[in-house]
């Protein structure tokens, strides 16, 4: 299968019904850093030029870098033509997209730098007509969300200008919170501030087309929903793979770990979008209250039999692509000694009418021989072979794969007699994919539409109080019993494998395999 071919700002959808923001002005703070440069302005642009952005929209960068707004400019133009892989004929509109783009040098502890800021954003309220609606960004490391968060509040920018006739709104990057008690207070702090209704918890892979898409696979087709339950279900497998190692977040990821940093976000989320009943009207409340429902209904990881429930794994030297790749514990800013997990994989269940015994496996890992992100629906085998005594010695499974990257789409396997004289039985795969069906790529990061719907205000795709609470519960006894446990019960595996042998028992004690991706 090929890959899906990068988007350009030429290659654009329609947009459909989609509603059109007020003009409005974008706060990021931490706008030096990797995330802006790579995401979230490529993003902006890709909006821009395909006139999805209000008039008058404007950007303003706030970092610790000593840019000046040339310089700023400068280095957001770079990031567009490596990121987006825009033409030259693109020039004089990336130009006139990056004019409306300013800098201000900020640590963001510094009083002064935020009364400059309110005195930009006003501004351009009155020279490009933002009036006075405000996005702001938090693209930093989580120390600085209080501070950020409570200077906003001093200096008067947490809440509309005027009620009722412009909006403010704050989005947090995960992590929100490295724990049960650290996420409370962060949220304490937030909601101390700004309204909830404010406030956009981003997870960008809840907008990935293919995530979407979940909703309208399942409630928008009248054959799939039906079998979608412990009758026909046998398990559900999720699987997040990273490729690289931890590159040069190493003194990031020694206090977070992949389950931090992967799991209770990003797979716990795509788990409630695949166990989820049908919300009852299709909007924000509705959908993010079903999601809470499947988080309640997660039973606790069981601690005293915790080899039947969890694997944690750290990658040491291997081979990836053709290049020996180092340990861990060798990469820069990494503890010699560190039990933090590079690997983990998990058995959940759902004490719910629809899910009750059947097992949802999701694993994730760094250093695994490929990038892929992927949900595997596996069904029940027919009850009953009809076919013995035939040259059918086995009759595989029927499952449904959702392929969230890199190559979006979904696939159907199932069984199919040989043209022959004999009966014989193989599986075969029926697919739809992005690009071939609608004719182009799907944006090339999620971000494009999670920027336009903080803009407009649907807060459908980002995540609630409840539900980060939620995955807290579940996720924090296992990190501390992972803390309190130091090297015991540590696996390891080598870079470009896809986890340590005991990953693979997990999964084999009940019968079960991973799903070749």
């Amino acid at each position: 299968m090929s890959e899906a071919k990068v988007l350009t700002p030429v290659q654009t959808p329609e947009t459909g019904g989609r509603q059109t923001p007020q003009p409005c002005a974008m706060v990021i703070f931490g706008a030096s850093g990797d995330l802006t440069e790579r995401k979230l302005v490529p993003a902006l642009y890709y909006l821009s030029r395909a006139k999805l952005l209000p008039d008058g929209f404007s950007v303003i960068g706030c970092a610790k870098t000593q840019y000046n707004n040339d310089s700023f400019r400068a280095k957001m133009q770079e990031g567009v033509k490596k990121y987006l892989n825009v033409s030259s004929s693109d020039n004089p509109i990336l130009d006139a997209f990056t004019r409306d783009i300013h800098y201000i040098a900020d640590d963001f502890g510094d009083p002064a730098a935020y009364g400059q800021l309110k005195d930009l954003l006003d501004k351009l309220d009155r020279e490009r007509g933002t009036g006075g609606n405000r996005l702001f960004y938090l693209a930093t490391p989580p120390s600085f969300f209080p501070i950020i968060v409570n200077h906003l509040g001093a200096v008067g920018l947490a809440q509309p200008k005027e009620l009722g006739k412009n909006w403010t709104h704050i989005v947090i990057e995960k992590p929100f919170g490295r724990d049960l008690d650290s996420a409370r207070e962060l949220n304490r702090i937030v909601t101390s501030v700004f309204k909830e209704d404010q406030i956009y918890r981003i997870d960008h892979y809840l907008g990935k087309e293919t995530v979407q898409n979940l909703l309208v696979f399942r409630f928008g087709n009248g054959i799939f929903e039906p079998f979608w339950n412990r009758r026909y279900i046998d398990h559900v497998q999720i699987t997040v793979a990273e490729e690289i190692g931890v590159e040069n977040r190493g003194a990031y990821y020694e206090e977070a770990g992949l389950v931090r940093d992967m799991i209770q976000n990003h797979v716990l989320s795509l788990l409630s979008l695949i166990a989820m009943e049908p919300p009852a009207i299709f909007n924000a409340t509705a959908v993010r209250d079903e999601k809470s429902k499947v988080m309640r209904a997660v039973r606790p990881i069981d601690l005293d039999h915790l080899a039947e429930a969890a694997v944690r794994g750290q990658y040491v030297e291997g081979w990836c692509n053709g290049e020996r790749m180092p340990a861990y514990r060798s990469e820069p800013k990494v503890s010699p000694q560190s039990t933090t997990e590079t690997f983990a994989a998990l058995k959940l269940y759902i004490d719910n009418w629809r899910w009750a015994d059947v097992p949802f496996y999701v694993r994730s890992g760094k250093r695994l021989p490929k990038r892929v992100s992927e949900i595997n629906i596996r069904f029940r085998p027919a009850p009953h072979l009809l076919f013995k005594g035939t040259s059918t010695t086995e009759i595989r499974g029927n499952h449904l794969s959702i392929h969230i990257q890199p190559n979006e789409g979904m696939s159907l396997r199932f069984n199919a007699k040989i043209p022959a004289t004999t009966m014989q039985i193989r599986p075969v795969t029926m697919e739809f994919r992005y690009e071939d069906a609608f004719g182009h790529a799907v944006p090339t990061t999620a971000y494009e539409t999670l920027l336009l719907d903080c803009m407009v205000g649907d807060s459908m795709l980002f995540t609630r109080a409840d539900f980060v609470d939620l995955a807290w519960e579940l996720i924090t006894p296992l990190l501390d019993r992972w803390q309190e446990d130091g090297r015991k019960g540590m696996s390891f595996y080598e870079a470009g494998t896809w986890g340590p042998p005991e990953a693979d028992a997990f999964i084999d004690r009940d019968g079960r395999k991973w799903q070749e991706l």
